[in-house]
C-alpha cells in the first residue's frame, strides 16, 4: 500500500513487536500496534517501524526466519480469537490465557520459548473444540484462504515434517529432504496429514488478519507501518528446502573483516542463485514483496549490499575471513603464468605453506599422547623440506577444530577440554588463512582480504608485487562495475513491483555504486547517528544534521547496535553530543519558518 506522508518529513520510532507491553498479554502482540500508533499520534509521530515478524520457529532472532511469508504465532492475541470467544468452552480457554499473561508477562525479559510453548498448546486446544463445533465449513474456510497464499501449504507441511523429525533441520530427515511440488499436494491432502496442515495453516489466517487489522487501524491513524525484509533466510527454512533452486547451499553468506570484526561475520545463511530467479521472473521476491505489501506501507530492505554483491564464505569455514565477493571477477591462471609464476608459484601464493617450528608449537600445547595423531591427519610433508601443507580432506576452519579436538579426545577420553586445544586451534588457524590468493574455482583465483600482510606475499620481489597489485587493482575496478550492473538492475524490478515504498539499511564497506544507484531509484538510505561522524577530523565530530541527505532515514541505533539509552550511559561520545546538539539548535533558529 502506498505511504500516507509522502510529501513532508516523518518522524516515528523502530521497536521489535516483542518487546512491547500491554496489560493484553505476555508479550507484544499484533493488536499492540493499534495501541503503539495512537501514543504515536500523540506524540505528533506519523512512522512505525517493525523489525521482522516473520515466523522463525524455536529461534529468538527475527532475522533467522523458518519463512520468507508466514508470521510468528507468538504475536497473535488468543483472546481475540473468533474460536476462542465462540467455544462453548469460552470461559475456560480464556481463564488459560490469562493465566498464561499473569505467569509469563511481568519479567524484566521476554520468555520466548516459553511464551511460545504455551501459546502452541493453547491454540492447539482451541483448534481442537473449534474443528469439532466447526465441521467441514471450518476446514473449508481454511483451505480457501490456503488456496489464496501459494506459500501455505509448503510451509504447513514443513513445519508438521519438521515436528515429526523431532525438530531436527530438514537435511537431517530420513526423506522429503528434496521435495517436489506433487510431494507438498500429497502430504496436504493425505488423511495423516490432515488435520495437521489445517492446523497450521488456520493460525497463519488468524495471524495474518490480526496483523492486517492492526496495520489498518494504525493507517486510519495516519501512522505509516514500516516493514523490514530480511534479505536472507535461514538454511533450515521452508523456501531452501521446498525452492532449493533458488539457493546455493554450498556457501554462506556474511561480512568481509572490519574494524568490528577482525575475523568477519558468518552468518550461515546460503546465497541466492540470481540466474534462476531472474529465469522465474523474479517470482520469490515479488510474491515476499506482494505478502509484505498488505501490512505495510513502507519497508526496510535489510543489507541492501547483498543486491550488489555479498560476502561468501566455504561452509566449512568457521569465521568470515577467507570469504570473497559474489560475483567478483576473479584471476586466471594463465593470467598469473604470463607475469612469470609458474604451478609451484601459484600453489606457493594459494596454498598455506606451514613450517616446522610453527606445528611444532602449536601441538606442543596439548598432551603427548595427541601430537603424533594429530600431526598425521592434519598435515603432509613437502618432499624432504621442512614444510607442510594441510591434507587435501581439509577444506576449512571447521575441518582443523573437528580434526584437533578428535585427536584430543581420542588420546584422553576421560579429561575434555584439555587446556591448550583453544591455543592449538587458533595456533593452527591464522596458518589456514595465511595465503596470498583464494582458489575460488580450479584455475581461478582472488586475492585473500589481507593479501599483502601474508607469508608468500612478503617473499616475493618488488617487482612481482607491483605487476600482481596492478592485476588485483583491475580485477576490482571490473568487478565495481559488475556490481553497480547487479544492484541497479535487481533493485529496480524489485522497487516498482510494489505500492510500498523501499528504504535500504547501507551500512557496512559501502562501494561508492551503492549511494548513486539507491540515488537514481529514489530509495533512501540510512544514517545512524553514533556512527555517521566526520572520521577524518580532529575528535571525529558528528555530521551535521543540514549536511544529511534530504531522502535518508536517520536514527540513533538500529536492530543489533545498543539502544539510544544504553549507548548514552555506556559508549556515548558526550562532548562530541553536546556539540552537535549545539549545532542543530542553532541551525535550527537560523532556519527560516
Amino acid at each position: 500500500m502506498k505511504p500516507l506522508n509522502t510529501s513532508s518529513k516523518s518522524l516515528g520510532f523502530a521497536v521489535p513487536l516483542l518487546s512491547l507491553r500491554t496489560e493484553q498479554g505476555p508479550c507484544g502482540e499484533f493488536p499492540d500496534i493499534a495501541a503503539l500508533a495512537g501514543l504515536a499520534r500523540l506524540w505528533k509521530m506519523d512512522l512505525i517501524q517493525l523489525l521482522p515478524v516473520n515466523d522463525t520457529g524455536s529461534q529468538t532472532s527475527p532475522y533467522s526466519a523458518l519463512s520468507a511469508f508466514a508470521l510468528n504465532p507468538i504475536y497473535l492475541r488468543l483472546g481475540d480469537l473468533p474460536e476462542a470467544k465462540g467455544s462453548a468452552a469460552e470461559a475456560s480457554t480464556l481463564g488459560v490465557i490469562a493465566v498464561l499473561s499473569a505467569e509469563l508477562g511481568p519479567s524484566s525479559r521476554v520468555s520466548y520459548q516459553a511464551i511460545l510453548s504455551r501459546k502452541l498448546k493453547i491454540l492447539s486446544r482451541i483448534w481442537t473444540m473449534a474443528r469439532a463445533e466447526g465441521g467441514a465449513s471450518f476446514l473449508r474456510e481454511i483451505e480457501d484462504w490456503a488456496d489464496s497464499q501459494p506459500w501455505v501449504k509448503p510451509y504447513a507441511c514443513f513445519v508438521e515434517l519438521k515436528r515429526r523429525n523431532a525438530g531436527l533441520p530438514w537435511w537431517e530427515w530420513k526423506d522429503l529432504r528434496e521435495p517436489k511440488d506433487a510431494d507438498i499436494d500429497r502430504l496436504w491432502n493425505s488423511g495423516d496429514f490432515i488435520d495437521a496442515t489445517r492446523f497450521w495453516g488456520w493460525i497463519q489466517m488468524r495471524a495474518s488478519q490480526q496483523f492486517s487489522e492492526a496495520c489498518q487501524d494504525a493507517r486510519r491513524l495516519g501512522i505509516d507501518i514500516m516493514g523490514d525484509i530480511p534479505i536472507l533466510m535461514n538454511a533450515d527454512s521452508v523456501d531452501v528446502w521446498h525452492k532449493r533452486a533458488f539457493f546455493d547451499t554450498g556457501l554462506s553468506a556474511g561480512a568481509p573483516p572490519d574494524m568490528y570484526s577482525r575475523l568477519g561475520q558468518n552468518w550461515g545463511f546460503p546465497l541466492y542463485r540470481w540466474d534462476a530467479i531472474e529465469r522465474d521472473d523474479f517470482s520469490f521476491w515479488k510474491e515476499r514483496l506482494a505478502t509484505a505489501d498488505a501490512y505495510y506501507s513502507l519497508y526496510r530492505i535489510d543489507h541492501v549490499l547483498g543486491f550488489f554483491r555479498i560476502w561468501a564464505i566455504g561452509k566449512q569455514e568457521r569465521d568470515g575471513f577467507l570469504g570473497r565477493f559474489e560475483p567478483e571477477y576473479t584471476i586466471s591462471y594463465p593470467e598469473l603464468n604470463s607475469l612469470g609464476f609458474d604451478a609451484l608459484r601459484i600453489h606457493w601464493l594459494s596454498k598455506p605453506h606451514l613450517p616446522g617450528w610453527v606445528i611444532e608449537g602449536a601441538l606442543d600445547r596439548l598432551p603427548d599422547a595427541a601430537r603424533g595423531p594429530l600431526a598425521a591427519r592434519l598435515f603432509e610433508r613437502i618432499g624432504n623440506e621442512d614444510l607442510f601443507l594441510f591434507v587435501p580432506w581439509v577444506h576449512g576452519g571447521a575441518d582443523i577444530v573437528k580434526a584437533v579436538e578428535q585427536a584430543v579426545a581420542e588420546s584422553f577420553p576421560a579429561r575434555s577440554p584439555w587446556e591448550g586445544i583453544q591455543a592449538c586451534e587458533e595456533a593452527l588457524l591464522v596458518w589456514w588463512r595465511n595465503r596470498t590468493l583464494l582458489e575460488t574455482t580450479p584455475g581461478k583465483y582472488i586475492p585473500s582480504w589481507e593479501y599483502e600482510s601474508t607469508q608468500a606475499w612478503t617473499s616475493l620481489s618488488n617487482q612481482e608485487r607491483t605487476a600482481l597489485a596492478a592485476l588485483i587493482a583491475r580485477r576490482k575496478a571490473e568487478s565495481l562495475a559488475l556490481w553497480e550492473k547487479s544492484g541497479r538492475h535487481i533493485l529496480s524490478v524489485l522497487s516498482g513491483c510494489v505500492d510500498m515504498k523501499p528504504c535500504a539499511e547501507d551500512l557496512g564497506a559501502v562501494p561508492p555504486c551503492v549511494p548513486a544507484v539507491l540515488g537514481e531509484l529514489g530509495i533512501p538510505g540510512l544514517r545512524v547517528l553514533r556512527w555517521h561522524r566526520e572520521w577524518d577530523k580532529e575528535g571525529n565530530p558528528y555530521v551535521p544534521l543540514a549536511e544529511y541527505p534530504e531522502n535518508s532515514v536517520a536514527c540513533t541505533s538500529v536492530h543489533d547496535s545498543t539502544s539510544l539509552r544504553q549507548w548514552w550511559a555506556e559508549e556515548a561520545d558526550r562532548k562530541a553530543v553536546w556539540a552537535f546538539v549545539r549545532g542543530a539548535i542553532k541551525a535550527s533558529r537560523r532556519a527560516p519558518r
